[in-house]
């Protein structure tokens, strides 16, 4: 089974850019999407509804703005949008699908800001999405944009970024105590100690050309899915957004 996540950073951008080609070409049985910035009603029906699958939408009530997705040839059981917090779900951030043998919860993690001026917001939705996953029981993966690299190993330049956005101590701390909750980062146990492994480049400066980037996108497994884990791997090469997807083959 093969699951894929990728912040498109605007499904309507990312369609010009020939997302639905590489959707039916990539052949995924999962795909999770982040910061989707439309409604349903505002997609063309390639992307709303693709053939072969269903789709499943939790857009912000804030046009434009972050919101999720999941295109999924195996209908979930159950479609759960948002953790029941007004404050977090109104931006449409969480999905949370359960299927026969393990549940796919689909996330979009705040940016806390170049002047970190939404660093608490984050920190409180942190909170608020790991009490929620904590309490699902059974065989669970977790995955999308994080927004945060979590080791020095996961960006180019660690040391030019200490102060920023996205590489705060607190944004790494938190990640650390989430992951020692019981939670595996699926790409680094496959890929130990592998460098220049990014998900995301800066559009400016040429980034992605020169791989001066970050790994902001996961996939975290608890240990009852890890087990399940036979492959982690990034899609580096696929463009149509600043960040590339990434994915899981399980057993």
């Amino acid at each position: 089974m093969r699951l894929l996540s990728w912040n498109v950073n605007s499904i309507r951008s990312a369609e010009r850019d020939g997302f639905v080609d590489w959707f039916r070409k990539d052949g995924a049985d999962v795909v999770c999407m982040q910061e989707i910035k439309a409604d349903p009603h505002q997609m063309s029906y390639a992307v709303r509804q693709p053939e072969g699958c269903k789709a499943y939408w939790n857009p912000s009530k804030r046009p434009g703005y972050a919101g999720t997705g999941a295109y999924a040839k195996i209908e979930p059981k159950e479609l759960i949008n948002g953790t029941g917090d007004t404050k977090f779900d109104d931006e449409g951030r969480v999905q949370i699908l359960k299927f026969k043998d393990f549940t796919l919860v689909n996330a979009y993690f705040p940016h806390s800001r170049r002047d970190h001026s939404r660093l608490e917001y984050k920190l409180e939705f942190n909170k608020a999405f790991e009490e929620h996953v904590l309490g699902v029981s059974g065989a669970v993966l977790v995955c999308g944009d994080f927004n945060v690299a979590h080791q020095e190993i996961d960006l180019a330049r660690p040391k030019d970024n200490k102060d920023n956005a996205g590489f705060l101590p607190e944004e790494r701390a938190w990640m650390t105590a989430f992951l020692g909750k019981g939670f595996i980062d699926v790409f680094r146990k496959q890929h130990p100690g592998e460098s220049g492994q990014y998900t995301w480049w800066s559009y400016r400066f040429n980034a992605r050309a020169r791989n001066i980037g970050w790994r902001v996108d996961y996939f975290l497994a608890n240990k009852k899915m890890s087990k399940r884990v036979k492959d982690a791997f990034i899609l580096s090469d696929v463009v149509g957004s600043d960040h590339c997807p990434i994915g899981v083959e399980l057993k």
